[in-house]
């Protein structure tokens, strides 16, 4: 099942056969504001149905976000001749198109759309995207802070290696940082809260720092 989220400034998605699809289907306002608050979407589709000139900007936008999940724009087919490769969307669709067909397109662009310039760590059952600067653990998206992103990020990518407060402070926040080793403390104790279940993969080594995934527990 695949999470669509559908930017659209009506009150109903442009296409009705997704309310038949089993998808999770999120409707939201068209602006950008709707993706930064779904960054989990699958797919996303632009309701050109409603407002074309709107959707044209946003798939503007996206493509030069370089946004790492396919763009499907909602279009009537009086609108299908302005539509070129500068558009920047992966596919359209047509509120006439039938149920199967959407399904089928859906499908085809998730597995064949490819992120460009993305490079990803995993470890743990955490896995990072520093292309998108998106993070997942256990396959949900972590909300992070982008101090807090770089930080998992360094941790993920040194498993099992004891760090000081203060070698983490220089490394993330930089040697320029004038702020206490305290606020490594306040960003491991967010970043455990979001991690839910899989709080232990950073691990307290008593009077010394932090490790990403120990082989168990505090120490």
């Amino acid at each position: 099942m695949a999470r669509l989220l559908v930017l659209t400034n009506a009150s109903d998605a442009p296409i009705p056969a997704l309310a038949l699809l089993p998808h999770q289907t999120v409707i939201a306002a068209l602006n950008a504001q709707s993706i930064a608050h779904n960054s989990d979407a699958d797919v996303i589709i632009l309701d050109g149905v409603t407002d074309l000139v709107a959707a044209k900007a946003m798939a503007s936008i996206l493509a030069s976000a370089q946004v790492p999940v396919p763009v499907l724009l909602a279009l009537r087919d009086t609108a299908l001749p302005v539509i070129d490769a500068s558009w920047g969307i992966t596919d359209f669709l047509m509120p006439t198109t039938s149920l199967a067909e959407v399904d089928a397109r859906i499908r085809l662009a998730i597995s064949t759309h490819q992120p460009a310039n993305t490079t990803g760590l995993s470890h743990s059952g955490v896995s990072i995207d520093e292309g998108s600067y998106q993070a997942n653990v256990g396959g949900r998206a972590l909300d992070l802070t982008y101090k807090e992103f770089e930080l998992l990020r360094f941790l993920v990518a040194n498993p099992s290696r004891v760090y000081s407060r203060e070698q983490l402070l220089s490394e993330v926040w930089g040697y320029d940082y004038f702020g206490g080793t305290r606020t490594v403390d306040v960003h491991v104790r967010r970043l455990r809260a979001k991690l839910g279940d899989h709080e232990s993969v950073i691990g307290t080594v008593r009077n010394v720092g932090y490790r990403f995934a120990p082989s168990g527990g505090d120490e």
